[in-house]
C-alpha cells in the first residue's frame, strides 16, 4: 500500500529503472549510489540543479544530504520546478528532507539540540496512510542522524511519519503524493533498517525491478587502467604498505604486466615501526620493482603555498589542514625528484595512487560530489592542489577511486593476494604526523564557562564518573560539514578496564556532542579520576619533531602486538593510536589515545565496546599497560568513545 491511492500505479514493477540521485554535496552520495546498486537497481549521480524533464526520464529521485542551510545563501541551487514538475517519486535524505518542506510552504530552522549520531526513532502510528517506507520495521528502529537545522513546520499536506528522542521530526511524508522525506542517513551502515527502508523506496514505491547486474569490480578497475595508460607509457605507483595502494599495485600489475609498473615507497619520517621493510616484502611478492626515497629531512623542512601564502616548515605546523597540505604536496616532488633522478621521461611515466572514494569525498574533490558543495572534511594527501593539477593534465591514474575501504579489500581477494596483506589494518598515507595533534598552547573554547555548565547538568546522571573540558581540539564531521572542536574527558575510580561503566560512558560520548555545542569528540582517560573544579588546563607544547614521532612510534607499536597477538585485527577496522599534548599536569609529558574503530566503508563506523569479542577486557588493559611500559613521558591513556560521525576516524 503506498500513500494515496493516486499513487497505486507506481506500485507495478519498472523493468530496467533507474534512479537519480540529487547531489547536494553530502558526504554520503556515492553510498547512497552504491546502495541503490546493491538493490540490483541502476542509479546516476546528478547536479542538484539538474532540470526536472530529465528527471522525468527517470523512475524516481533521491535528494542528498548537504552541509548547508536550505534557507542560507550557500543553498546550492536547484530546478524550481523540481517538487511541481517531477512526476517521479522522490525521497528526501536529511537535507533533502529539509529542502522539500522548505519549498512547498514549511519551516526550517537551526539552534537547539544538535543530533550527531545513532539514536532511536519513533515511528507515527497516528497517520493518514502507513508510510511505505516502513514497512515491516516494528514501531521504533535506529538511525543515523547528523544535523542541527531541523523541520519546525510542516509544509501543507504533509504529515509527520516519525519523530526522534528529542521529540524532532525525523521523517515526513506526502499526503497524497508519492513525497517522503527522512532527516537520517539510510545509507549508512548506523541505520540498522536503513537498506529496507530504500528497498521499500525503490522496489516499492518505484516499482524498480532488480535487474541491474554491476560490472565487475576487477574488470571494470583494469579497463580503467588499459584505457588511462599509453602503450608506450611507464607507471609509478606510490606505495605506502596499506591495503589501498597494495591493491592498486597489483591491478597495475595485472593489467600491464609487472614490467611496466614501479612501486615507489616515499619513507617520510612518519612511518610506524619496521613500516618499509614490510612494504618492501609486499611489493617483491607482486614482481613489482621498488624504490625507495628516504626524505625524512626533506618533509620535516618541507614548505608548500595555501591560499597564496606561504607556509611554515612542516616541522613547525600545527593546523591540521596546513599539516595535510604540506605533507600531500611534498609527497609529489619528491615523486618528480625521484623520476628525474632515475633518468626517466616524465611525458612517459604516468603516477598511479591508490585514492578511494572517502578520501575524494572529505577532501571535497570534483570527482566525488556532483553537487560542488561539499564542505572539506580533511585534505587527504592524495587530494591537495598540486594532485589535482597533475589528474587536470591526465599524469594521474587512480582505479580505486569509485570504490570504499570494503570493495577494496574485496578485491584484494579476488586478485589473489595474502590475506595478511588484504587485512592489514589501514596507515594514513600522512602516516604519524596526522595522528600527533600538534600545539603550542592549551585550547580554550570561547564558550568554555557555558559548556563547563551544560556537562555538569549531564553527568547528574553519571555520579560513577565525571567529565572535563580538555585543552585540545579535534577534527570531527558533523551535519555533513567539517568541526574543528574540543576533546572532553570521562574520568572513573576504576582500577581496570572490567570495572568502568562502559554502558554509560559510551551513552554519555553519544549525548554530550548533541547536548554542549563545540564538542565533537568523548574519550575515557584511565587513572585517577579528575573533576572540573580541580582540573587546571596544561599541554606540552608539542610539534613533528623527531623524538615526539618516536614517543608516538612506540605507544603505536605496543598496541598493534596486542591486536595481532590477541587475533583482534581482523575484527577491529582500523586502530588509530593518537598522541596528543594534554599532560594532566605532569611537564614535559603528552597523553595517548586508542580509537578502536568499526566500519564498512568508512564513512561512518562506531568503536568497539570493552569486553565485547570485538575488544575483551584483558586485551584492552594489556594495550594500557605496555603504552605505559615501554613509552617514556606518557602523562594518561585513553580510549575513544566517539562514532563517526561526530568524530572522524582519525582526530586530524
Amino acid at each position: 500500500r503506498v500513500h494515496g491511492d493516486t499513487w497505486l500505479a507506481h506500485m507495478s514493477t519498472t523493468a530496467s529503472a533507474k534512479i537519480a540521485i540529487l547531489d547536494a554535496g553530502s558526504q554520503y552520495a556515492k553510498v547512497i549510489d552504491r546502495r541503490v546498486r546493491e538493490l540490483c537497481v541502476h542509479s546516476e549521480i546528478l547536479p542538484m540543479d539538474t532540470p526536472v524533464a530529465t528527471l522525468n526520464e527517470f523512475s524516481g529521485v533521491i535528494i542528498s544530504g548537504g552541509p548547508q542551510s536550505v534557507y542560507g545563501a550557500e543553498a546550492p541551487k536547484y530546478c524550481p520546478e523540481l517538487f511541481s514538475g517531477c512526476t517521479k517519486p522522490i525521497l528526501g535524505i536529511c537535507y533533502g528532507m529539509q529542502l522539500m518542506n522548505y519549498a512547498l510552504g514549511g519551516v526550517v530552522a537551526g539552534g537547539g539540540v544538535r543530533e550527531d549520531g545513532q539514536f532511536e526513532i519513533r515511528i507515527s502510528s497516528d497517520v493518514s496512510r502507513e508510510c511505505p517506507l516502513f514497512s515491516g520495521l516494528g514501531t521504533s528502529t535506529t538511525v543515523l542522524l547528523t544535523h542541527g537545522d531541523s523541520v519546525r513546520e510542516l509544509a501543507p499536506d504533509f504529515e509527520v511519519t516519525a519523530v526522534s528522542a528529542e521529540g524532532l521530526v525525523a521523517a515526513i511524508a506526502h499526503k497524497h503524493k508519492p513525497i517522503f522525506g527522512v532527516q537520517f542517513h539510510p545509507e549508512v551502515d548506523l541505520t540498522v533498517d536503513g537498506t529496507a527502508m530504500l528497498r521499500n523506496f525503490v522496489c516499492g514505491v518505484v516499482g524498480a525491478a532488480a535487474d541491474f547486474t554491476p560490472a565487475s569490480r576487477k574488470d571494470t578497475a583494469i579497463a580503467h587502467i588499459r584505457a588511462r595508460v599509453g602503450s608506450d607509457q611507464t607507471v609509478l605507483v606510490l606505495v605506502s604498505g596499506g591495503v589501498d595502494s597494495t591493491v592498486c599495485a597489483a591491478l597495475l600489475a595485472e593489467a600491464l604486466g609487472p614490467a611496466r609498473v614501479l612501486g615507489l615507497h616515499v619513507d617520510s619520517g612518519f612511518m610506524r615501526k619496521d613500516e618499509s621493510a614490510q612494504v618492501m616484502r609486499a611489493l617483491e611478492a607482486l614482481g613489482v620493482e621498488l624504490m625507495v626515497a628516504n626524505a625524512a629531512e626533506t618533509f620535516a623542512q618541507a614548505t608548500t603555498t595555501v591560499d597564496g601564502r606561504a607556509t611554515v616548515p612542516l616541522c613547525d605546523a600545527v593546523a591540521p589542514e596546513e599539516k595535510r597540505k604540506i605533507i600531500g604536496d611534498t609527497f609529489m616532488r619528491v615523486t618528480d625528484a625521484t623520476l628525474a633522478a632515475r633518468g626517466l621521461d616524465p611525458a612517459k611515466v604516468i603516477l598511479a595512487q591508490g585514492t578511494l572514494r572517502p578520501d575524494l569525498i572529505e577532501s571535497a574533490s570534483s570527482l566525488a560530489t556532483k553537487g560542488g558543495a561539499a564542505a572539506v572534511i580533511k585534505t587527504h594527501h592524495n587530494d591537495t592542489a598540486l594532485v589535482r593539477q597533475l589528474r587536470a593534465l591526465g599524469r594521474i591514474v587512480e582505479p580505486l577511486a569509485d570504490y570504499h575501504k570494503d570493495e577494496v579489500r574485496a578485491l584484494g581477494i579476488a586478485l589473489g593476494l595474502a590475506p595478511a596483506l588484504v587485512w592489514r589494518q589501514p596507515f594514513p598515507g600522512p602516516g604519524l604526523a596526522i595522528r600527533v595533534l600538534c600545539a603550542r598552547e592549551p585550547y580554550c573554547p570561547p564558550n568554555k564557562e557555558h559548556m563547563e555548565a551544560r556537562l555538569e547538568e549531564i553527568m547528574a546522571d553519571a555520579p560513577g564518573l565525571s567529565a572535563v573540558v580538555l585543552p585540545s581540539q579535534t577534527v570531527g564531521v558533523q551535519g555533513d560539514g567539517r568541526t574543528y572542536a574540543a576533546l572532553v574527558g570521562l574520568f572513573s575510580d576504576a582500577a581496570s578496564a572490567s570495572e568502568i561503566d562502559w554502558t554509560t560512558a559510551l551513552s554519555l560520548a553519544r549525548k554530550i556532542p548533541t547536548r554542549v555545542h563545540g564538542v565533537n569528540r568523548v574519550v575515557f582517560v584511565f587513572g585517577p579520576r579528575v573533576s572540573s573544579r580541580d582540573y587546571v588546563p596544561s599541554i606540552t607544547p608539542t610539534v613533528l619533531s623527531a623524538d615526539v614521532l618516536d614517543q608516538l612510534r612506540e605507544a603505536d607499536a605496543a598496541v598493534n602486538e596486542v591486536l595481532w597477538e590477541r587475533e583482534l585485527v581482523r575484527k577491529l577496522s582500523q586502530v588509530p593510536v593518537i598522541l596528543f599534548p594534554v599532560n594532566f599536569g605532569l611537564a614535559g609529558a603528552r597523553s595517548v589515545c586508542i580509537r578502536t574503530f568499526i566500519t564498512n566503508d568508512f564513512m561512518t563506523g562506531v568503536p568497539a565496546v570493552p569486553g565485547s569479542s570485538m575488544l575483551p577486557f584483558d586485551a584492552l588493559d594489556e594495550m594500557v599497560t605496555r603504552i605505559c611500559a615501554r613509552t617514556p613521558g606518557v602523562a594518561r591513556v585513553c580510549f575513544d568513545l566517539t562514532a563517526k560521525p561526530p568524530g572522524t576516524t582519525e582526530w586530524e
